[in-house]
């Protein structure tokens, strides 16, 4: 029997979720499995992964073939380097323990490397959050301004409207004295 491990699509129409599954190649894709080894969720940033390790490994060990994706997926999680340093055992190249130790320091190694991401894109994001604010500053002072120069602009309206005004009743009380 040819064994895959798959993707069996679950979740609505837009928003798919996948389990990891072991099937018979000849079986469809939501079809009847054998065992289902983990989760995987496309919709976050990052895609979240949730995988049971030892049988992941245990099924590639044994020979089953994964799906372009899967074999994406097990790799980003070590399965594929943890079956390279068990190759190396067997053939005798290091013993168990020195295998076990660069597991841990590549995966260490990774953790690193996502951490760095993580900040980098953290302090993106403040940076953006900051350079948009300053425009918005920016663009508030220029609001402001022009604010400022229309109400300057009124009261000088105004202000001259009513000199105008009071100097017209003078002007009146002036010029009637002169026709009496």
């Amino acid at each position: 029997m040819a064994t895959r491990i798959r993707l069996q699509r679950n979740g609505r129409k837009g928003y798919a979720f996948y389990s990891i599954v072991i099937a018979d190649a000849r079986a469809p894709r939501d079809g009847r499995f054998t065992e289902k080894i983990g989760t995987y969720n496309p919709n976050t940033n990052p895609a979240t992964v949730d995988l049971n390790f030892e049988r992941a490994l245990h099924w590639v060990l044994v020979g089953a073939q994964p799906t372009d994706t899967v074999r994406n997926i097990l790799s980003k999680e070590g399965v594929y380097m943890k079956k390279h340093l068990l190759g190396g055992v067997a053939k005798g190249a290091f013993d168990e323990a020195q295998a076990e130790a660069k597991f841990n320091a590549w995966k260490e190694n990774k953790q690193n490397g996502l951490a760095a991401l993580k900040a980098k894109q953290e302090e993106a994001k403040k940076a953006e959050a900051k350079a948009r604010l300053e425009a918005e500053k920016k663009v508030n002072e220029e609001i402001a301004k022009k604010v400022a120069e229309k109400k300057a602009a009124e009261a000088a309206a105004k202000a001259e409207a009513e000199a105008a005004a009071t100097e017209e009743p003078a002007a009146e009380a002036t010029e009637a004295p002169a026709e009496a």
